[in-house]
């Protein structure tokens, strides 16, 4: 099971890092040309950060055994990214919608994994 959740961290962790950090560097023109909602620029640029940060979170951590329940924290706060990214995804269709679902699950799977019964803490 360790080696399970390392794996859905260590991938997890990668995409929400590449998807923070495109958010910074492409323009935001072309980030809200086919988007249902225009989000301001500000927000999305919030969102990368919490990406990139989320990311990290969710193996540096647990990788060092320094504050490893940031682990299972930062797949909770993550969660709630995707929640918004499959509203947002419901309004342009339900295909743009499943892949957050499912990083969503994979989340929980890593916040139940590593939060173990004391639940956040």
């Amino acid at each position: 099971m360790n080696i399970v959740l390392w794996i859905v961290q260590i991938l997890l962790a990668l995409l929400f890092i590449f998807s923070g950090v495109v958010k910074f560097i492409m323009p935001y023109e072309d980030m809200i040309k086919d988007s249902a909602v225009k989000f301001p620029h500000w927000f999305i640029l919030f969102i990368g950060l919490c990406e990139v940060l989320g990311g990290l979170g969710l193996v540096l951590p647990w990788a060092l055994k320094i504050k490893p329940s940031l682990t299972p924290l930062a797949a909770w706060l993550l969660l709630i990214i995707m929640i918004g990214a499959v509203v947002t995804g419901l309004m342009q269709g339900i295909q743009f919608a499943i892949v957050p679902f499912v990083v969503g699950l994979l989340l929980i799977f890593i916040g139940w994994g590593r939060g173990g019964k004391k639940g956040l803490a």
